[in-house]
Formats: structure tokens, sequence, C-alpha cells
């Protein structure tokens, strides 16, 4: 069989889908960090996991198609289909991002100058022989908690780690890919690779249409992201609440791609090379695509086709895990706001939703949880991160 060809194998659909989140969500990451960085090397990573996930989809259809053996099959595993291919198109996303940065397409400096605010710092270390990371494993190193940075994925040789865990001994050579608050990717960085962390330099300017175009791809950021994780939320507890939160945040996007274009050229007259702009375009595009994905994820459960239990395990299943809990009365988080409690800080967690249910509109979510978001008993909260910290916020809401 030829290098690039691709056969069945008799491997778990649960498993596939699984490794296909993690890594959709890898590469979203990857993908902005590799602009905000300019760096070719984070490139292509994102190009060597983009197919990766080419392999992981079609082998997540050959096993789907291998199950469905009556009507009743195929109505149930459709919108497994559809969540595979939406996988697939945010990588497809994220390979387009990408080589904005290997093709030299080039981005204003206004668009490096807003992505730090928009996101934590990731970066790609390789390993050093005399690295004091290789002494021990991740679990002993304990990074998360004293340092805020998380190992999110290695590779070895040509061999991906998505969920390193406490167990997990880093190897000189690994190439490993860190994300965390910037004062400890500093340190971090430093033991991994024996050398220093040069953070991207800020670029000030004046705000004009440019600037307008810039923030609002930054917001498309952020709500494709947002919608992807509530996407996946809404799968694993099957939502329809959640999922509808997904289809108006789609639509927001949408808006925002179309102020994007309009602001774009407005600026394309005051500019002296208005192609320098095409970086910037492909990059609304791609991130669009993105929310697009998230909807098509949760499609089924709009169209009131329940979750197919391999998809909700295997969302639970993933690197990073989704949780639904409720703040009971006299717990740690009655009465107080996410940030009074450093919920983030203490556990690891982010906070994407909060749904109020004393609240008059009768209990609607909130997409947009901030330090001053307040808690009471009977609210639910919808939290993204991993095992542990699920672990420690449920301790928190009980």
């Amino acid at each position: 069989m030829a290098a690039n060809e691709v056969e069945y194998e008799p491997k778990s659909v649960k498993v596939l889908l699984a490794e296909m989140k993690d890594t959709a969500e890898l590469l979203i990451d990857l993908s902005y960090s590799a602009v905000l960085l300019g760096s070719d090397d984070v490139a292509q990573e994102v190009l060597a996991l983009e197919e990766k996930m080419d392999i992981l989809q079609l082998r997540a259809r050959m096993s789907i198609l291998m199950a469905a053996r009556s009507p009743a099959d195929a109505e149930a595993l459709a919108p497994v289909l559809g969540i595979v291919g939406a996988a697939e198109k945010i990588s497809d996303a994220a390979g387009d991002i990408a080589k904005i940065v290997l093709e030299d397409i080039g981005l204003p400096p206004e668009m490096r100058a807003a992505l730090p605010d928009a996101m934590e710092t990731l970066v790609r270390a390789e390993v050093a022989t005399d690295s004091p990371l290789t002494e021990t494993t991740l679990g002993e190193l304990n990074l998360e908690t004293e340092t805020g940075v998380r190992a999110l994925a290695l590779r070895r040789a040509d061999d991906w780690l998505l969920n390193p865990d406490a167990n997990t001994h880093l190897q000189s050579g690994d190439v490993v890919l860190f994300r965390g608050p910037e004062d400890g990717i500093t340190s971090v960085y430093a033991d991994a690779t024996g050398e220093t962390y040069d953070p991207p330099e800020s670029v000030e300017s004046e705000s004009t249409d440019l600037d307008r175009a810039v923030d609002s791809i930054v917001l498309m950021k952020d709500m494709g992201e947002l919608a992807v994780d509530l996407a996946y939320g809404a799968i694993l507890f099957d939502s329809e609440d959640v999922a509808e939160e997904v289809f108006e945040l789609e639509a927001e996007v949408d808006a925002l791609k179309s102020r994007f274009e309009a602001w774009t050229l407005r600026a394309a007259s005051r500019v002296q090379e208005p192609v320098s702009l095409r970086g910037l375009v492909q990059l609304a595009t791609s991130t669009e695509i993105i929310s697009d994905a998230a909807l098509e994820i949760s499609e089924g459960v709009l169209r009131g086709l329940s979750t197919h239990p391999v998809v909700r395990e295997a969302v639970y299943e993933s690197d990073e895990v989704i949780v639904r809990l409720a703040v009971e009365a006299g717990s740690e988080l009655d009465g107080t706001t996410l940030g009074s409690k450093e919920v983030k800080t203490e556990t690891g967690m982010r906070v994407i939703a909060v749904r109020h249910t004393g609240d008059e509109d009768g209990g609607e979510w909130d997409i947009s949880p901030g330090p001053e978001t307040p808690l009471a008993a009977g609210d639910v909260v919808l939290a993204k991160g991993t095992r542990a910290g699920a672990d420690r916020l449920a301790e928190l809401t009980a």
C-alpha cells in the first residue's frame, strides 16, 4: 500500500471521534498562534495535524458505514457523520490560516497587536538533551499548579500524543505544545529548550478602519471558539437550548463578517498596498468557517435527533472534558462571583456558559460569563478543562 493510502481499520468510532475533537480544538489554538508568532514552525505543525485529521475522518466514515445496517441505524448515525464532517471543516480552516504564514501572504501589524489580548500564549518547544523536564513525569512536575502552563500535546518523531497526562515522561527531542500565561510560558520554555522565550512585540496604532476590521476578526475568533465549545456541550447533554445558542452565535459571526468586509474595503483605499490585506481576508473567511462547523456539530440536536450514545461518550472521554454542574445551596460558589472565587485559577476550568435559573428571563444561558458573573444556588454552569479541574469544580459547586 502506498504511504498516502488509507485502509479500513477495526477501530472504535468513539475513539476516532474523541481524537478528532481533540485534534480540531488543538488546530484552532495552533493556527492562530502561528499567526500571532509569525512562526513557520508552528504553522508546519498545523499542516501535519491537518494531514492526520484527513486520515482520522476517512477511518471514522468507514467505521460509521460499517455500523449502519438498517434505516434506524442510518437515522441515528446521520448526525455522527455531520460531526465528522464539521471536525474536518475546522481542520481545513486551520490549515488555511497556517498558510497565511507559510506562504507569506502577509498580515497588517494591527492583527498581531490585537491577538495577544484575545488568547493565551501558546508556544512550540523542542525539549533539549539537558532539559530538567526530562527527569520526571508531568504529574511530578506539577506545571499547571506551579506555573499555570499546560502541555496540550507532544510529537515524538511522527507520533502525536494529544492528551499527555500525569504519567507522561518528556524525552529529549520531543516537540511539546505549551499553553498558559506569558510569565509561566517564559520559565517553562526556558526549562524545556534551554533558550529564552521572546514574546511577540506589541504594536501601537491609531484607531482606523483597519483597526475596526481587525477587531471584528478577533471577536469572530472568540465567538467561533465559543460556538465550538457550546456545540460539543449541546450534543454531550442533548440540550436544544445550548444548540440554539450556537445557532445565534453563528448568525452573529456572519454579521461580523459583513462588518469586517465593509471596514476592510474602506481601509483598502487608505493603505499604500491594498494587496497586503489579502491575509486578513483569508483569516476572516477561515474564522467564519469554524463557526459554520460549530453549527453543523449541533445540527442534529437542533433538528430533534437524539445524540447517539457513541458521540456522548466520545466527547466525555476526549482530552478536554465538558461538564455541566448545578450550584448547590451552601456550596462555596453559592452567592459569589466567578472572579471572587477565582474559578479559572483555582480549577483550571474555563466557564463557557451559565444559566441563572432565578432570572426573570426564564433561565436563558449567559454565554459571556466573566469575573463579575454572579452565581447562586440552582444556577447551572457549563465548563471546559481537564478531568482534575472538573473534579475540583464539582467540589466548589457541591
